[in-house]
């Protein structure tokens, strides 16, 4: 779903004792961990410090490894966050240090000022739409934590604030089209609700909850009055429910209510007030572009011609152009609709890859995009809608890589372990080959996160690095419960049909296995998240045919997952994954959870973590690599104290994919 705006065991066994798992749970989680990295015995497996890295295992990197990872690891990326209100220049985020902040960019190939310098990365932000108003909004957290706070900042002074309270989770932030008010969610009153808030920034101390339901709640848009919000009960990736909220009276109506379980996407409403575009797959595999006629309670369906997910949509100010995104077997395609005659057409030789981040100029005559491939990394363009042409704004740097060089994945499918129509079910990936010529190509397989997401053709110069300089071969499988393929395709890992994706990676072997140039005998794992769930599962399931796995903030036990992740996410997870607290549901989440099948892992394993992590904790990373070394194992783990669910400081992310290179060589290449 798209959000507008800002937008069980009784004792842990260390090396030296047992501590009382009730008393050590009690403990904050960083202080958790690093008792019990302090408590481990340094004797089996080195352990240093370097930064803000605990680093256990892991060899030092040679040399050669990070002089030639540097130029891989020195490329940037531009996102567009916002026009100027009057349209003079726009808002970008770009890394030129530790952490992504925010630049001001005043003209095509402009040169970028930085306006925020913080040690945090800074999330989305929003310009405030007044044009007497020289200020924005955006979000940051605090070491990866997730607890995002919204801020002001004005342009005229330099001068940042913080506007809400510090503490609890805040997001969503969606300005008012008047522009003196924003509305977002927060957790504030109990720490696990998502609740609606609206607030004056000159009254930050003052915000008005204007919906309090339970639930995950989270704001689309304004009516162009500015008297009604459209909000979204967000309840999974199959289930959400959109609403239109009155700020006067309280009254909320929910859209299109019905039995059937609905996915919708991101909703827009039309600026004659008369109507709501959104997306949903109601009927439909795929979620399309819909029109909700308020007065007569019907909808229209759009893009019902289109077989595929409609993803971003932007309307102009004006409101006579639409602009969206459709996710066509993993590539991007973007399509303008004008809404008063209804023709649409589909804007031609973009390159083939990701189209992302649409914002609409002032003017409504220009579209800012992100164009993504796998050869160039995300830039700004702007189209001009009247004749397509396209104006590059940024350019971001590759570290002097020659990208034309880079490798472009090759879409295959491959047949899994049941049918579909009475013939063999097909599974996407993307496979990319390395340019050199060799007899046979050691594999590495990435599996994505989510669960409910997609791998799709985007750049990777990490990626290129395994393919020109260690000339291994990668293929990432869009495995059942990925997004992207119809709505009875995500559904298909739910539950206990946990384990059939990871059937769909034990054909991927079989696949490699009938290739020629790839070498089934050197094959190594990768992902994170729940990708690495993914790793750990496909270690311990198919033990004899992969060689390694990199698990990077991977769930290890679905029920101590489920039972520590932050309070305000437990139920979202539970609809995907199985309610813990079901005796039956919890004893098929110990039988499947990597943890309890550790005895039968024989490749090596890389753990990575960062100690703030609020959607899988640390402890997760922790008994895996106590479980694996605990059988003789090998296990190197790298926990990072100063992040969360991924690295996004550049010092830990670096020596994180110089430990992997390095990882690759020891354990794949060997």
């Amino acid at each position: 779903m798209e959000i507008r705006g800002i937008h069980g065991r009784n004792g842990i066994r260390t090396n030296r004792f047992a501590i009382c798992f009730p008393c050590f749970q009690s403990l904050p989680w960083a202080s958790m961990i690093l008792l019990f990295l302090a408590l481990s015995s340094s004797a089996e497996v080195e352990r240093r410090e370097q930064g803000a890295l605990v680093i256990e295992g892991i060899p030092e990197i040679p040399e050669e490894i990070v002089d030639q990872m540097y130029r891989y690891r020195s490329v940037r990326t531009a996102i567009i966050e916002d026009w100027a209100a009057d349209g003079e220049g726009m808002l970008i985020s770009t890394r030129f240090g530790e952490t992504y902040q925010l630049h001001w960019v005043a003209q095509p190939a402009g040169m970028r000022r930085q306006l925020t310098f913080f040690q945090e990365p800074v999330r989305g932000a929003s310009i405030q739409p007044d044009p007497e108003k020289e200020t924005f909004i955006y979000s940051m957290d605090e070491g990866g934590g997730e607890f995002y706070q919204i801020h002001e900042y004005d342009l005229e002074s330099g001068k940042h604030r913080l506007l809400t309270d510090g503490k609890s989770r805040n997001g969503g932030a969606t300005w008012s089209n008047k522009g003196d008010r924003f509305a977002y969610y927060s957790t504030a009153r109990n720490g696990q609700d998502w609740d609606l808030y609206v607030m004056d920034p000159d009254s930050p101390e003052d915000p008005r909850r204007v919906l309090e339901e339970g639930g995950s709640w989270v704001v689309s848009d304004w009516s162009p009055d500015d008297k009604k919000l459209l909000v979204v009960k967000y309840v999974s990736a199959n289930e959400s429910h959109p609403h239109v909220l009155d700020l006067e009276s309280g009254e909320l109506t929910e859209i299109n209510p019905t039995e059937e379980k609905i996915a919708y996407g991101g909703g827009v409403w039309a600026k004659d007030g008369k109507g709501i575009y959104f997306t949903s797959d109601q009927g439909a595999e795929f979620q399309h572009l819909r029109y909700w006629d308020l007065e007569k309670k019907e909808f229209e369906t759009l893009t019902g011609d289109i077989p595929w997910d409609i993803e971003s949509i932007e309307l102009s100010d004006d409101g006579k152009t639409l602009a969206f995104t459709a996710n066509e077997d993993g590539i991007g395609v973007l399509y303008l609709l004008n809404t008063k005659t209804g023709e649409r057409k589909k804007v031609p030789d973009l390159p083939l890859g990701q189209v992302y981040g649409l914002n609409f100029h002032p003017d409504n005559q220009r579209l800012a995009i992100v164009l993504n491939t796998p050869q160039t990394p995300g830039d700004i363009y702007v189209l001009n809608i009247s004749d397509n042409s396209l104006t590059r704004w940024t350019y971001s740097e590759v570290g002097g890589l020659p990208t034309d060089e880079f490798v472009i994945p090759e879409l295959i499918h491959y047949p899994t372990f049941d049918e579909l129509d009475g013939k063999p079910r097909e599974i996407p990936a993307f496979l990319f080959k390395p340019n050199k010529a060799a007899e046979k190509y050691p594999v590495v397989v990435y599996i994505h996160g989510g669960p409910e997401s997609q791998f799709i053709p985007y750049f990777s110069s990490n990626f290129q690095y395994y393919l020109r300089e260690l000339g291994i071969a990668v293929v990432a499988p869009n495995v059942r419960g990925s997004a992207g393929y119809g709505k009875s395709y995500l559904k298909l890992d739910n539950g206990y049909q946990r384990e059939d994706s990871v059937k769909d990676i034990g054909a991927l072997l079989d696949w490699i296995e009938e290739q020629p140039d790839l070498d089934s005998e050197r094959v190594a794992v990768m992902g994170g998240s729940y990708g690495g769930y993914m790793v750990l599962a496909s270690l311990f399931h198919y033990p004899d045919r992969f060689k390694a796995g990199i698990d990077s903030v991977g769930i290890s036990n679905f029920v101590t997952f489920l039972e520590n992740t932050q309070d305000y996410r437990r139920d979202l997870r539970r609809v995907e994954y199985g309610d813990e607290r079901d005796p039956e549901m919890r004893d098929f989440l110990q039988k499947i959870s990597p943890t309890n099948n550790a005895d039968k892992i024989r490749g090596a394993l890389f753990v990575a973590q960062g100690l703030n992590d609020p959607r899988v904790p640390a402890s997760e990373a922790e008994q895996m690599v106590e479980a694996i070394r605990g059988n003789g194992g090998t296990a190197w783990y790298l926990l990072a104290k100063d992040e969360g669910h991924g690295f996004s400081k550049k010092t830990n992310a670096d020596y994180y994919y110089n430990a992997v290179a390095l990882f690759l060589e020891k354990h794949l290449l060997d």
